[in-house]
């Protein structure tokens, strides 16, 4: 299971290892000694996952910047099994040097690829193919009260989205999202570097 990292510490580009023949393929998209070894973890501190999520969007679907705050924060594992998107984290970690700034990678059924997006950071994508099935694990439950947003074109933090002939199609909740200096002030990031 290659890993790679980003510029930032935290998210990882994961691509299992896939095993193909006439007949199809095979492979583990989830695997707790594995993924702990990867990140030279204890098995028992891999997440937990309780959740999966799964949508389905049409091109130009923009869904994000999304997450949640203490004391339900969410880490997922992304990938997308049909079609292509724009997969973004930004880090929202006041204490990190990174904060504001972000990673993306594509995700297709195809390549197989899964982002890691750990605690501590906003998540979003944007569908690039005609349809997209994105399926996502999370370490914690949906929580209303928790939930946050982050707009997705803050030029603060001035994500390059590939929109060449696409009109990204938000929800009025996503179109609405405060800025990332409007979270800050509000306390709606996180204060020191989550794991």
């Amino acid at each position: 299971m290659p890993i790679e990292n980003f510029g930032i510490e935290g998210p990882l580009l994961i691509t299992p290892d896939v095993f193909s023949d006439d007949r199809g393929y095979f492979f583990e998209s989830w695997n707790r000694r594995r993924f702990a070894s990867a990140l030279e973890l204890d098995p028992d501190q891999t997440p937990n996952f309780v959740q999966d999520n799964q949508s389905c969007s049409s091109r130009g679907v923009l869904r994000g910047l999304h997450y949640q705050v203490a004391p339900m924060p969410q880490a997922k594992l992304v990938r997308c099994v049909h079609g292509e998107i724009f997969d973004v984290a930004v880090d929202l970690r006041t204490d990190s040097v990174s904060f504001g700034h972000w990673v993306a990678a594509r995700l297709s059924g195809e390549n197989n690829q899964q982002l890691w997006v750990p605690h501590g950071f906003a998540h979003g994508f944007l569908t690039l193919s005609d349809t997209a099935i994105v399926l996502y694990k999370t370490d914690a439950h949906w929580n209303r009260d928790c939930e946050r947003g982050i707009r997705w074109n803050d030029p603060a933090i001035g994500i390059d989205w590939p929109l060449a002939g696409l009109d990204p199609q938000l929800t009025e909740k996503d179109a609405a999202a405060p800025s990332l200096a409007a979270a800050r002030e509000a306390g709606d990031v996180f204060a020191t570097p989550q794991s």
